[in-house]
């Protein structure tokens, strides 16, 4: 399968957040993918809990939920490219205030 490998790379050289705004833009990243994650509520609760007012407290738990969730990300199908070589369809939907579209 083919990745484009500049994702990849921004994902696998993510820092580990200092801050709540720093776990944020990282939890912005991996929301926009959750539906390619299986149970990714789960998976990220620890982080999410970190969000908490007056909670950010690194932990080991966090650690190992943020390199498993670079690592999923950074695989396939996640950031996996369309192979053009195969026909796929295209389906859209746009309504007056938006547009949608899903890759079979």
């Amino acid at each position: 399968m083919a990745m484009d490998s500049t994702k990849v790379a921004v994902v696998q050289s993510w820092p580990q957040p200092r801050s709540v705004r720093g776990l944020c833009g990282f939890l912005g990243l991996t929301g926009y993918y959750r539906r390619f994650i299986n149970n990714y509520g789960s998976i990220a609760a620890p982080l999410t809990q970190l969000l908490r007012k007056e909670a950010f407290a690194w932990t080991d738990a966090a650690t190992t939920v943020f390199a498993d969730l670079k690592a999923t990300l950074s695989t396939a199908p996640v950031l996996h490219l369309p192979d053009f070589s195969t026909e796929f369809v295209v389906d859209c939907d746009a309504s007056g205030s938006s547009f949608g579209a899903v890759l079979h």
